[in-house]
């Protein structure tokens, strides 16, 4: 518990709160080039100051009410060397590690896994809803077709559907068949993915 006059007494209540950080970036193209460099000094959440690779000095980037602030700590930072060398540091460290993190990341292939979930219909007791679950997989471009013992189900064409994120940089989808199966019938999900060599096949 602290004590009293201290921030973290619960008795002592918090009339406001400031935070300056510094914030970096570099915006990536397709192909994992860097597009961009970005380094500024943020105030509670707007940036205040923001270095020019170009010319390699800060700049205000400020336009209300702190510009005049925004002014005079960019000059400040410009008169300090080790602030232009900090950030043209974080600029190299961009163009180094960008190659390595796309590589780990973007380019990947991570296979999916696939699993079929019946469930019965109450109002129509010879009908069966058929779901194929698949998940894990990196890229999201995946393609699942049905086939009933080995005949493709549906149209000719099945273009890639929809892949909702996990948010791990894996993705999941899944696709429906409602089927009235008989004796000896077999259902089987096929997924298409750039990880896989053949299709990944799962029967039911």
């Amino acid at each position: 518990r602290g004590s009293p006059g201290d921030a973290t007494d619960p008795r002592v209540p918090l009339v406001g709160a400031f935070l300056v950080h510094v914030a970096s970036s570099c915006p990536l193209a397709a192909n994992g080039s860097v597009l961009d460099f970005e380094f500024s000094l943020v105030f509670n959440k707007n940036p205040l100051v923001c270095y020019d690779p170009d010319a390699r000095h800060f700049v205000p980037c400020d336009w209300g009410l702190l510009r005049p602030i925004a002014t005079q700590l960019a000059a400040v930072l410009n008169n300090n060397t080790a602030w232009v060398q900090r950030a043209e540091a974080r600029r190299q460290a961009c163009d180094d590690l960008a190659p390595q993190f796309w590589a780990q990341t973007a380019m990947r292939r991570t296979p999916p896994q696939v699993r079929i979930i019946p469930v019965p219909l109450p109002n129509t007791p010879d009908a069966v809803l058929l779901t194929c679950h698949v998940w894990g997989f990196y890229p999201p471009e995946v393609t699942v077709i049905w086939l009933h013992n080995g005949d493709i189900v549906g149209p000719g064409e099945h273009p890639p559907i929809s892949a909702i994120p996990n948010g791990d940089w894996t993705y999941q989808a899944q696709v429906t068949l409602m089927v009235a199966p008989v004796a000896g019938d077999t259902f089987t999900c096929s997924v298409q993915h750039a990880s896989l060599d053949r299709p990944l096949l799962e029967d039911w």
